[in-house]
């Protein structure tokens, strides 16, 4: 492995495992799909966009997985139970990690097969992008399970 694949590799690995501790680390099932006041995207929700959004953009597009996303779905589902959950993030993270190793330099600089913003990009943008997203949407978890599983 490059050094550059072993660096995505090593971070995305290392946050999915912090994706994973956060969702354990909710003393009670029911508050992972708690709203109060001004926080509308519950822990289990935000869990279950990233999964989307990576198995999506990583995982098909990059590696042809075949996942379907509905992300609808992310966002609405609320009766998963914290075992599912979990089941899902360690899925994710086998799929983005293996498709992550079986990335070439070549691959990288390539252009992202799909143009999400409007404009072309390079798949190493768009996986930085991508991680960029997974730890803002990491921080909101960590942050609603401090806040709401008392």
């Amino acid at each position: 492995m490059n050094a550059v694949i072993e660096s995505l590799h090593g971070l995305y690995e290392r946050d999915l495992n912090k994706l994973l501790a956060e969702v354990k680390a909710y003393n009670k099932e029911e508050n992972l799909w708690k709203v109060e006041g001004e926080i509308t995207n519950p822990g289990g929700n935000l869990a279950l966009h990233l999964c989307g959004n990576l198995r999506h953009f990583i995982a098909a597009m990059l590696g042809g997985s075949g996942y379907i996303r509905q992300r609808d779905d992310e966002f609405n589902t609320k009766d998963l139970k914290k075992s599912e959950l979990i089941d899902e993030i360690k899925t994710t993270k086998k799929v983005v990690l293996e498709t992550i190793k079986g990335l070439t330099n070549e691959q990288l600089e390539e252009n992202y097969p799909v143009n999400v913003f409007g404009k072309e990009m390079t798949t190493i943008f768009f996986l930085n992008h991508l991680y960029g997203h997974l730890n803002y949407h990491l921080g909101q978890l960590n942050y609603h399970r401090r806040l709401l599983d008392l």
